[in-house]
């Protein structure tokens, strides 16, 4: 009995054997494939690139800014004539107005340079502005004119019209700001100041802000002012109250003179009226303030 026995064993254990050694013939296993990498992250949502899409890619954008440059043109041969023309908000007149010469009053960024390039650096590097950068940038003197501006300065300047540019660049930008725009062909004179950046000191106005009030009326000082272009409602009338109906507010009293003695540019790029939509709190988290611009949207039911 133990042969027999000892035979199925050996068998046994001989076939399992053989079951878990493959033949040199047989085909290797095959591994498992790996897992495909992570397909490469798109750029980061940002709520400003179709705006500066729409600035640098868009006809539409240069023929409205001709648009508005040239209506300004043909308003200025007429205030030009009209001894009583005036675009001063009411209070920033201190001076009699008879006998001063003409001025016309302009903001820079977006009324008459084209930052754009900027605001596209910040998209592409996924940043927000800061004081730095803007100064950097404003210092390589590298900003275009806006479509329609250059004539503009140009037909007023023949016309015997001082211009003026009102900024809220601070002062100690004022070499490259007006290096920049001498390079570009607009009218500078040597002999008077004529670029008013933000701490420019009035004397017997108290400055609130950077609102353009005071500077306005140092203006109004020497020039009867005929005509104001600008991109942010700022640039023409100070608004006490930056919330939507605030704005709406300041604006109201002088709605006959846009077109007219006012001309508005778009910018849809930035403005006080995106921090009137979150209480102008800048300190709030983003998607706190971006909230606060989706509940001011109008959804039409």
């Amino acid at each position: 009995m133990s042969k027999p026995i000892t035979l199925v064993l050996f068998a046994a254990l001989l076939a399992g054997g053989c079951a878990s050694t493959p033949s040199r013939d047989a085909a290797p296993a095959v591994a498992a494939e790996p897992a495909p990498p992570p397909a490469p992250a798109g750029p980061a949502a940002d709520d400003n690139l179709n705006a500066v899409l729409w600035t640098q890619a868009s006809v539409e954008r240069d023929l409205v800014y001709r648009e508005v440059y040239r209506s300004a043109t043909e308003q200025l041969v007429r205030a030009v004539k009209d001894r009583r023309w005036e675009a001063l908000p009411e209070g920033e007149r201190k001076t009699p107005v008879k006998g001063l010469k003409p001025a016309v009053i302009l903001d820079i960024d977006e009324t008459v340079l084209d930052n754009s390039p900027y605001q596209a650096r910040l998209v592409r590097d996924g940043l927000s502005f800061d004081e730095f950068t803007w100064a950097e940038w404003c210092r390589e003197e590298k900003a275009e004119p806006v479509p329609g501006a250059l004539a503009f300065t140009k037909e007023a300047t023949r016309l015997g019209v001082t211009v003026f540019y009102l900024s809220n660049r601070a002062r100690d930008l004022r070499e490259p700001t007006i290096a920049n725009l001498r390079a570009k062909g607009f009218p500078v004179p040597d002999n008077e100041e004529v670029f008013l950046g933000l701490g420019t000191v009035v004397q017997g106005c108290e400055q609130d802000g950077s609102e353009k009030g005071c500077r306005r009326e140092l203006i109004s000082r020497k020039y009867r002012v005929l005509m104001q272009v600008g991109d942010q409602l700022g640039d023409f009338v100070d608004v006490l109250a930056n919330t939507p109906e605030g704005r709406r507010q300041a604006i109201e009293p002088y709605m006959a003179w846009v077109g007219e003695r006012w001309f508005m540019l778009p910018n849809p790029t930035y403005g006080s009226w995106e921090p009137a939509t979150f209480n102008n709190d800048w300190r709030s988290p983003i998607e706190v303030r971006r909230k606060a611009k989706h509940d001011a949207l109008n959804v039409a039911n």
